[in-house]
């Protein structure tokens, strides 16, 4: 996949903060920044997936009987804290 070269403002405070993970991490401050990147496009996909969930759910509501199996099946295999 092409790259495009963006120009993107950042603070002192978080320019130094990213280069220390970066060398931390053997990366460069670039692939850093793509990981970040990459990690608010999967947030904000997720997070649409789960409004899409919730919005079906509220149309169309579980069955209570299997919200109740569901909660006794929890409740016998969940460890005990």
């Amino acid at each position: 996949m092409a790259q495009r070269e963006v120009l993107v403002q950042l603070d002192d405070e978080l320019i130094e903060r990213l280069a220390e993970i970066a060398d931390a991490e053997g990366t460069s401050m670039s692939e850093l920044l793509q990981r970040g990147a990459r990690a608010v496009i999967e947030a904000a996909d997720l997070m649409a997936a789960d409004a899409e969930l919730i919005a079906d759910y509220q149309q169309e509501p579980q069955d209570e009987a299997f919200v109740e199996a569901a909660a006794r099946l929890a409740a016998r295999t969940a460890t005990p804290w």
